[in-house]
Order: C-alpha cells, then sequence, then structure tokens
C-alpha cells in the first residue's frame, strides 16, 4: 500500500471520528440547551422561589379553589392527587385523596410521586412535605384579586403562557359584572347578611364573598373593620336587622330560633336564601366559579325583592 494511500485512509478515519465527537457534543449542547430553556421560577406566597426545570406533569392540589384553578386552565389531566374537600370538577372525584388540606397524608402524598404539591399557606404540610424532596408551591386566595394572582401563578408553575390566565380572569370578572347588571335598580342598596358557620361567623365586608356582594351593588351588614370572617354575637345581627339572609344548608338549621331573630326582617318576611350543598361549595371557595358564585347571590337578591 502507498504511503498516500495509507494517508488518505487515516484521513478518512480522522473526518469520521471527528464527525461523531461533533455529533456527541452537539447532542449534550441540545440536551443542556433543552433544559435551561424550560427551566423558570415561581415566587409563592411565603416570598420562596420555586424552580422548575420542566412543566410538571405529576400535580397534587390539597385546595378546592387551586383544584379547581389547575382544572380550568385545561390541565387537569396532571392531577395524580386531591385533598378530601376538593370535587369539582366531577373528573377529580376518581382521584386518590390525600387527606385534608390542613393535615394532609404526608406518606400519601409522596407516594403518588408528585413532582408539585399545590398546598395553602394555612396548611402545616408544606416545610414537612419539602423535607423528603417534594417540590412546594404555597398559594392561597383570600380576595378578588388574589383569585387573578393565583390564575397566573399557578400557569406559571404549570409552565402555562400566562395569558391563558388572564383570558379566565377577563371571562370571571366580566360575568361578575354582568349578574351585577342583571339585578333590578330596586334592589340596589339591600342589606345583607351572609353566614359562613353557624358559631356564627359572618362573610364581612373585606372577604372575597363581601367583595362580590359590594361589586353587585348591595350592603354588607358587616363592615371592613371586622375583618373578613368575624365571629359575631348574634345580638348583633338582631340589632342590624338586614333585609336578606344568605346561609348554606350545612349551617342553615336552628338559626331562626336563636332569641330575637324571628322578628328580624329576613326571617319574619322570609327573606332567607338557603343554598345547597353544591351552591355552598361556590359561594365559599374563591376561585374559578366565583363568577357562578356571583349569579347565584343576585338571583337570591332578586327573588326577595326590594327592600321594604
Amino acid at each position: 500500500m502507498s504511503a498516500g494511500r495509507v494517508l488518505c485512509q487515516w484521513g478518512v478515519l480522522a473526518r469520521v471520528v471527528e464527525l461523531r465527537l461533533a455529533s456527541v457534543l452537539w447532542l449534550v449542547l441540545a440536551g443542556w440547551m433543552g433544559s435551561s430553556a424550560w427551566a423558570y421560577d415561581v415566587v409563592d406566597d411565603r416570598g420562596r422561589t420555586v424552580t422548575f426545570t420542566a412543566p410538571p406533569q405529576r400535580v397534587v392540589s390539597l385546595l378546592p379553589s387551586l383544584t379547581e384553578t389547575v382544572c380550568e386552565l385545561g390541565q387537569c389531566s396532571r392531577l395524580v392527587g386531591v385533598d378530601r374537600y376538593s370535587n369539582f370538577p366531577a373528573a377529580v372525584q376518581k382521584l386518590p385523596q390525600l387527606g385534608g388540606g390542613l393535615d394532609p397524608n404526608i406518606e400519601a402524598v409522596v407516594a403518588v410521586r408528585p413532582d408539585l404539591v399545590l398546598v395553602a399557606a394555612s396548611s402545616r404540610a408544606a416545610e414537612r412535605m419539602e423535607a423528603l424532596g417534594v417540590r412546594v408551591v404555597v398559594l392561597e386566595p383570600k380576595t378578588h384579586a388574589d383569585v387573578q394572582r393565583v390564575l397566573r401563578k399557578v400557569a406559571q408553575a404549570l409552565g402555562q403562557p400566562v395569558a391563558e390566565a388572564d383570558k379566565v380572569w377577563r371571562h370571571i370578572d366580566a360575568a361578575v359584572s354582568a349578574a351585577a347588571q342583571s339585578l333590578p335598580a330596586s334592589a340596589r342598596g339591600t342589606r345583607v347578611y351572609f353566614e359562613v358557620n353557624r358559631a356564627p361567623y359572618g362573610a364581612g365586608a373585606s372577604s372575597f364573598i363581601g367583595e362580590t356582594l359590594t361589586r353587585l351593588g348591595v350592603k354588607n351588614i358587616l363592615g371592613p373593620e371586622l375583618g373578613p370572617f368575624p365571629k359575631l354575637n348574634p345580638e348583633f345581627v338582631v340589632r342590624a336587622n338586614p333585609d336578606v339572609i344568605m346561609v348554606g344548608a350545612r349551617n342553615a338549621s336552628g338559626m331562626t330560633d336563636r332569641p330575637g331573630w324571628k322578628a328580624m326582617r329576613a326571617i319574619a318576611g322570609n327573606r332567607l336564601c338557603v343554598f345547597s350543598l353544591e351552591e355552598s361549595d361556590v359561594l365559599v371557595r374563591p376561585g374559578p366559579r366565583m363568577a357562578e358564585a356571583a349569579r347565584l347571590m343576585a338571583g337570591c337578591v332578586a327573588r326577595q325583592g326590594a327592600p321594604a
């Protein structure tokens, strides 16, 4: 074999090796660039930065309003577990129930191998799950503004365009406005008491329920100075003498037997709206069904007629 031919073969071999090395280098670089392209951060309600290297595909939600938010964003299929109170939409009722939102079953949560757990700020479990290597994002909507903010945060955490969350919020906001416009002028200024618990606890003006009542153009007997969900002396409600009372079926029992309550304008005039269990869930969850809650409350006021 001539020296020229040997050199030629060595040249071809060197070129093959060079191409293979370049190919390997390109694959490594492409993989690195791919993961970096997906890397993003979300700052949760604790002010903590949670880093994602890829959109999570196995999500656990431990608060009904967060569960509904995930599904409203079209990502219900990513849920692999929920808290025992998450029951909407119907599809989530088939998922493993992993305890309560405040006290979830940590072992059960870990067992479903989530790459993201959404949990309320009031939960005591976030740090315990993080100590086990579980990625946790803490979010808890309490006002209308929070509902909009949490929609955006959940979209970010799921790697979804924030524009989709903004679109959902615009629909909710417009529907609440439409519910307000559906009320006759004569119903404006109706004085309303909304009881959230038979203790009794009421929905104050600064709560998300109170904000909805304000947008409907009716007057909440519980001013903002009382806080979002104040515990009340029943005599306070008697003195306030509301035109309409709203209460869920879970808490309506025995209400009219409280001292002095039968003489109140709302009860004496049978202006009492008792919402079903399903309707109550809609009303007390600050989330995507807030517009439906506004329609329920507007319907109640409209049915009861103008105050005397």
